[in-house]
């Protein structure tokens, strides 16, 4: 279990602080003292230029922050978030608002499942007279395939698409302005119930075909997939809309909780993804991306292994992509615990440290689903059915529930990785979605392991060819991007971000021969495009546009490369293309993650193509940004060195639930921080730099400061304010508090209360 050391808070080693040594009108207040990686002086100047405070006095109806919970209303599990999400669309779910509004005081939204619920009503025919059990998802030996013992996962026929409509007019009806429609997915293997066989007549317009006959019939499957949840959520985003604006002329909001695009794409599900971002009535998106779905076990230097953070990384990242340049929102959800109950409290807060280290990396947005079912978090024992099971340590209930409330201040203008290669990217299509179930594995597997042209079962498995593009330059610090292919057909200038793209069309496939025409612009606008692929995927194959009509292309690869000039077959090589480049590598992308030798390769021509556009390529064991008055930082393991990331300055480790002002932070590879730069904090006292407690209200009047506060109830509390001068008392609710410490160096003030959900305190 964690302790309450400062050295073991996140496993770093800390000092006590000092006095501040001063770093020079040019330096950056934040140094990164590894020899060989220098700040850019360009980042430093505009960053030392900017004024930083925290500001932790928000507006409710700005909805930064929510989180799920179902059932009735509990101060013990009530988070102070902007919203709450009350989970369910039954009777007895939608009785429980007014009670949610009233105690909360957040805004009040529903959620419920698109894919599984509680809707054995519609099940057994109580909705319309028919039972519909023949809409259960079924596995190809004819067994169902349920997300718990009594519920089936559904395919969304257009009777469950009247029912689910039906449901959440109720919702409509009870004053709800916000519905989120969680995780509408279809398993890749799941195209074999009768539901699934009549919606194949009607969208192929003939019989249906086994989706594991061919690699074909598997893709045409998984592309019908897609398309039945879009429809879904298409018609009933649409009928809800407008029926509240008739029936109450209240507008209505629709968001989508889904995987992200990588998630699905790995463990073998078919969702609309970025299809989604085509439907009017959809105003956003919550990336569920969380301890469960990125430590799910990939390959690099040919070891199997979790790397939550890496995984975690690209995931919110994809997210973020997903929604660039649509105007619409994404939250990035973390989760304390995880669906999982057999680990211990350290293995969840070392995970969630991780996955929010790495939603915090990604910094186009600023909403957060802060945890979902927190009365698990906060009520439930672990490891579950274990003699040593307890609750959760006082601590991490503090530490997360200081995060919870700093999340509303994360719309920071000024933000900047320290010097980083950025602009690479690996594209990734919905696509990808559509290989992953049988035939797969038998159609496309090498019977020989080390076939550098073909993957094997493994890599099949763990959806290595992605991850043979993007974990050998994530291991050396290199902030990756994962732009959607789709997108760049969507949006005019979507992959002008980027200088450098790696692509392959190995494990997944371009949706329109326009997208080659983006791609061709691109490059010849002074891009470099890295195509990896020795075009040995069984899914060439598949009836597509490439080889429909008039077109006879064995592989969408060969469209591309005569859409950049280099006929259809080139052979390894660099090739000029206008103001850019084309690398080709006649390798499977899987190849790059067997060993080190091939991972170094790799990065060889990933930083001759980013020195073709004149950048810089730079290696370090560490990600590293700033973001307003806060610093992230993660160290990684199986990197370039085991070397400490030394970091100098004044701060605040939000993960310390002491809050202790340090200095010469060192983290170790595998560590984790998010730290609050005292030295940028430059607000007029009195000024609250982080709290657990939700500051409704601050009054400086007459020698006395009061904060009128609400909290998650039972909770041990925690604040750091800066002040002017050490006060002399402090109380809670009239009475004093002896539990205070003056720090007067920072000029901070921190304390620690139990709280019951809502205080007054008292500063003299």
């Amino acid at each position: 279990m964690f302790s309450n050391s400062l050295r073991t808070l996140i496993g770093g080693r800390w000092k006590r602080a000092l006095p501040l040594v001063s770093l020079g009108a040019a330096s950056f207040a934040l140094s990164v003292l590894s020899p060989s990686f220098a700040l850019a002086q360009d980042q430093n100047a505009s960053l030392e230029a900017s004024n930083f405070a925290p500001n932790l006095i928000t507006d409710r109806n700005l909805e930064r922050t929510t989180y799920q919970q179902a059932g009735g209303y509990d101060a013990r599990f009530d988070l102070k978030t902007d919203a709450v999400m009350v989970y369910g669309v039954s009777d007895e779910a939608i009785a429980t608002l007014e009670k949610w509004r009233a105690e909360s005081g957040s805004k009040v939204a529903v959620m419920t499942g698109v894919a599984w619920g509680s809707y054995n009503d519609y099940l057994d025919g109580k909705f319309d007279g028919s039972t519909h059990w023949d809409d259960a998802q079924v596995r190809g030996d004819g067994e169902r395939i349920m997300h718990d013992p009594a519920t089936p996962y559904l395919v969304p026929s257009i009777a469950f698409c009247d029912y689910l409509e039906t449901r959440l007019k109720k919702v409509v009806d009870a004053g709800v302005e916000t519905l989120f429609l969680e995780e509408p997915e279809l398993w890749a293997f799941a195209g074999f119930s009768d539901s699934f066989k009549r919606e194949w007549q009607m969208y192929y317009n003939e019989p249906w075909i086994r989706p594991d006959s061919s690699c074909d019939a598997q893709y045409r499957s998984a592309k019908m997939m897609q398309y039945l949840y879009r429809r879904l959520l298409d018609r009933v985003s649409a009928s809800l809309k407008e029926y509240s604006l008739r029936t109450y002329n209240r507008p209505l909001k629709v968001y989508i909780a889904t995987h992200s695009l990588l998630s699905y794409s790995q463990i073998r599900m078919v969702s609309p993804e970025s299809a989604l971002l085509d439907l009017p009535g959809i105003d956003g998106i919550i990336a569920q991306v969380w301890t469960g779905t990125s430590r799910h076990a990939n390959i690099y230097n040919g070891v199997q292994a979790e790397r939550t953070f890496e995984s975690a990384f690209l995931e919110y990242n994809v997210t973020q992509e997903m929604v660039r340049g649509t105007g619409k929102r994404v939250y990035y959800l973390n989760d304390p615990v995880e669906d999982n109950p057999r680990y211990d409290w350290n293995d969840y807060k070392t995970n969630y440290l991780s996955t929010l280290v790495a939603s915090l990396m990604q910094s186009e947005t600023h909403y957060y689903e802060v945890a979902p079912w927190p009365s698990r978090v906060f009520l439930g024992s672990f490891p579950a059915g274990s003699p040593d099971a307890t609750t959760i340590p006082k601590d991490y209930a503090s530490t997360l529930t200081l995060t919870f409330q700093q999340l509303r201040d994360m719309k920071q203008t000024k933000v900047a990785y320290d010097g980083a290669t950025e602009g690479v990217g690996v594209l990734l299509a919905d696509s990808a979605m559509f290989q992953r179930a049988e035939p797969t594995v038998r159609e496309c597997a090498a019977p020989n392991d080390s076939d550098p042209t073909r993957p094997s079962k493994l890599e099949i498995t763990t959806f290595g060819d992605f991850f043979g593009l993007a974990t050998p330059l994530i291991k050396r610090g290199i902030p990756v991007g994962v732009p959607v292919l789709d997108h760049a057909l969507r949006y005019p200038g979507y992959l002008d971000k980027y200088k450098v793209l790696a692509l392959s069309y190995e494990y997944q496939k371009p949706s329109s021969p326009g997208l080659h025409a983006v791609l061709a612009d691109w490059v010849n606008r002074g891009g470099v495009l890295i195509y990896v692929g020795a075009e040995t995927d069984a899914y060439h194959a598949a009836k597509d546009w490439w080889n429909a009509d008039a077109l006879s292309y064995s592989s969408p690869g060969e469209h591309l490369f005569e859409s950049l000039g280099l006929g259809k077959r080139p052979e390894s090589g660099k090739y000029r293309f206008g103001q850019g480049w084309v690398y080709v590598d006649r390798v499977r992308p899987a190849y790059y993650n067997r060993s080190q030798e091939n991972a170094d390769a790799y990065r060889s021509l990933v930083a001759e193509a980013i020195a073709a556009t004149g950048g810089k390529y730079v290696e370090r064991n560490y990600f590293l940004k700033r973001r307003g008055p806060y610093v992230l930082a993660a160290t990684l393991t199986e990197s370039l060195s085991d070397e400490p990331l030394k970091l100098s300055g004044r701060f605040v480790n939000l993960f310390d639930p002491k809050l202790q002002p340090v200095v010469d932070i060192e983290l170790a590879p595998g560590e984790r921080a998010w730290l609050l730069d005292l030295d940028k904090v430059t607000a007029p006292t009195p000024a609250i730099l982080a709290s657990s407690c939700r500051v409704e209200s601050l009054k400086n009047e007459n020698g006395v400061l009061t904060l009128e506060t609400t909290a998650t109830s039972g909770v041990d509390a925690i604040s750091l304010l800066k002040l002017n001068a050490k006060p002399t008392s402090v109380s809670v609710d009239g009475s004093a508090l002896a539990d205070w410490r003056w720090d007067a160096e920072s000029q901070t003030l921190f304390f620690v209360f139990t709280t019951t959900g809502q205080s007054t305190i008292e500063i003299r």
